[in-house]
């Protein structure tokens, strides 16, 4: 049954290699079994749907099948699984109402962190679900579409400091941890629409621009914190809802499912690229 959702990776080697030597890119030495792992984003990282619920506050919506306990079953991490649907940037650095703010969960026993998030920052997934209400036919149209709001210069001014907020409290909490910023799996097709996404020309050109722009700002983010860096966009870039062989779920999803939101290829698919990225990196 299809649905419109509602407007919604042993410690490090410090012995045998001073921590002063190692590279300030994220490698701080080869993971080892046992290792801390915490995963910090909104639902891109959490996985609402994928597979069955993980557990943790309702509200996050995690599953069992998303990238960082897959990646963490992969590696053989101990897990601290702080992502959380509908999180923003913000919810990583400070607490959301009875929820603590993601970043306390990072300690200085931790030896990886990842994070996919700044997509609910600037209304990336409510604006999709906006262009899809405002498309459906009437008889299915919820009583009250959302109202899709466009990020300002100052709005994407703000998600970029936060990010970098976002690197500098995790090296300070976990100076052995290596950080890996992942960015969101691709939606949007290169153009136009399909059946399996709705919405108008204008606002899928908008919310096309919105996530490549997210991506660049990850990217620079990444660069400037001297993190690692996996582009997710890219690896998933033939396996949006459009395409013949989607990772992800477009306008609607199967009854538990997010829609706009990755799927447990996509999920599969950025665990098994993460793994093989801290490999080579160690």
């Amino acid at each position: 049954m299809k649905r419109l959702a509602p407007a919604l990776l042993a410690a490090c080697a410090l012995g045998a290699v001073p921590l002063a030597a190692r590279d300030a890119a994220g490698a701080r030495g080869a993971l080892a079994p046992g290792d801390t792992y915490v995963a910090l984003g909104s639902s891109y990282a959490a996985g609402p749907g994928v597979g069955e619920p993980a557990g943790g506050p309702a509200r996050c919506n995690r599953g069992n099948l998303s990238y960082p306990r897959l990646l963490a079953q992969r590696l053989s991490l101990t897990l601290v699984d702080a992502s959380c649907s509908g999180s923003t940037t913000e919810h990583v650095l400070g607490p959301w109402n009875e929820l603590p703010a993601q970043i306390e969960a990072v300690t200085p026993a931790t030896r990886l962190v990842t994070i996919t998030s700044g997509g609910n920052d600037v209304g990336f997934v409510r604006n999709l679900f906006a262009a899809a209400c405002a498309t459906m036919p009437s008889g299915g149209r919820p009583a009250q579409c959302p109202t899709a709001l466009r990020p300002t210069a100052a709005d994407w001014t703000a998600l970029e400091t936060r990010m970098h907020a976002i690197a500098a409290e995790v090296r300070r909490r976990a100076p052995a941890a290596r950080l890996v910023f992942i960015d969101y799996p691709t939606i949007l097709p290169a153009r136009g629409a399909c059946p399996a996404l709705s919405g108008s020309a204008a606002d899928l050109a908008a919310s096309r621009a919105e996530a490549v722009k997210l991506a660049a700002i990850t990217a620079r983010v990444a660069r400037a914190e001297r993190a690692l860096l996996l582009k997710a966009s890219q690896l998933s870039a033939r396996h949006g809802p459009c395409d013949p062989e989607p990772w992800s779920f477009g306008s609607s999803a199967p009854a538990g499912s997010a829609p706009v939101h990755p799927g447990v290829k996509a999920h599969a698919a950025i665990a098994e690229a993460l793994a093989a990225l801290l490999r080579r990196k160690g």
